[in-house]
């Protein structure tokens, strides 16, 4: 890793009680001040390992659609996540960025965003939903209009790093089957600096939250490609990651009956080794992104994240479900909709058993028992 910036703005500097960047942490969910003041684009520093200099990639690789969900996001960011893609992306490899506004109400991403894509003339679709359809099912409309090889989705407030696009590209040329993410360096909410991360992996827990978890250093130590190489993930973050646009077809997208967003990463990636495919992060691919402050309260969130995992649960743990009502008593007897047409999914792509997956994929998730939650509730009674 090389190239360290300046702080933009150094923490102990930031006028927290400043109802203008207050607005803007509770519109936007970070310093909004800030990001109107750096513009719409701007350099970050090369975060990879210097082993990743020197690899090279052919120049006949696949051709990539990057869908670029939105909804009310805020200005300049949005812009910055554009003009990254567009001024770190290889001109032959990138076939398109598809825009998709999820019925945005802020007037800047109406008139003035078709203005400044004007710019980009040649490279962009902007998509305007007629009525709000969530992440999940926004990305599915990105996606039915793309044109490109692979589907590379980003979320709105990201900013490519350079050569960003080449691995996973590469990887998946090798393998239609194989989807891979970057790793996901962190671009700060409140001073906008661009952080690298470490290499980790990603994995969830029995109530199918997401999480990060440490990478086995045995993988990279016992490798020439040592820090390099490419990490074995049982789950994906899910909004940054590439997939051939054939291989989503025939894995069965996104499920259609989740709202909002919230619990498909978790449902694509137990599909995707479940169901013959691979998913690795890359650490040679290198995409900062805005981990936002989000309202823990918001009632109709919760209600979807709910409902979605809900869906994972009655799809894809088999017996092992039981381990997910351990962790989340009130959801028990919750309906998640129709799941009929993914349960006929999962037959048709002659899928193998969550057991499998916790052989072969993610040993370390073990399994929670009644014996484990009477325990726990004792102590919980003797603590008290």
């Amino acid at each position: 890793m090389r190239l360290c910036l300046a702080p933009l703005t150094p923490p102990d500097e930031i006028d927290f009680s400043n109802p203008e960047f207050l607005e803007g942490l509770v519109q936007y969910g970070f310093n909004a001040v800030l990001s109107r003041r750096l513009g719409v684009e701007r350099q970050v520093p090369d975060s990879r390992d210097e082993i990743c200099l020197a690899k090279h990639y052919p120049p006949n690789l696949p051709t990539a659609s990057i869908i670029i969900c939105f909804y009310n996001e805020e200005f300049n960011t949005l812009l910055r996540t554009v003009s990254s893609v567009m001024n770190r992306t290889p001109y032959p490899f990138l076939e398109e960025i598809i825009l998709v506004d999820d019925m945005s109400e802020i007037d800047d991403l109406k008139e003035q965003l078709n203005y400044h894509l004007e710019l980009f003339r040649g490279k962009i679709k902007l998509i305007r939903n007629k009525k709000r359809e969530g992440l999940i099912r926004s990305r599915m409309i990105g996606a039915s209009r793309a044109s490109g090889d692979i589907l590379v989705f980003l979320d709105s407030h990201c900013e490519v790093n350079i050569v960003w696009l080449e691995p996973l590209l590469h990887a998946i040329a090798t393998d239609h089957k194989m989807v891979v993410c970057p790793v996901i360096d962190v671009i700060d909410d409140f001073t906008l600096d661009y952080k690298a991360a470490p290499v980790v992996r990603g994995a969830f827990d029995w109530s199918l939250s997401f999480r990060w978890d440490n990478a086995f250093s045995s993988e990279m130590d016992d490798d020439p490609e040592g820090p390099t190489k490419p990490i074995r993930s049982p789950a994906m973050a899910g909004g940054i990651f590439a997939i051939h646009r054939h291989y989503f077809n025939e894995l069965g997208q996104y499920d259609k009956g989740m709202d909002l967003w919230g619990g498909e990463n978790v449902e694509l990636s137990l599909r995707i080794w479940m169901c013959g495919g691979q998913l690795f992060i890359l650490p040679c691919s290198r995409v900062g992104h805005i981990i936002k402050t989000q309202n823990k309260n918001n009632l109709g969130f919760n209600k979807a994240l709910s409902k979605n995992t809900l869906r994972v649960a009655h799809v894809w743990l088999d017996e092992y479900k039981e381990n997910f009502f351990l962790q989340r008593p009130s959801l028990r007897y919750v309906s998640c909709g129709n799941i009929t047409e993914r349960v006929e999914l999962r037959k048709r792509l002659g899928c193998k058993s969550f057991q499998w997956y916790l052989d072969n994929v993610f040993p370390e998730l073990e399994p929670f028992t009644q014996t484990d939650e009477k325990d726990k509730q004792s102590f919980s009674l003797i603590k008290g």
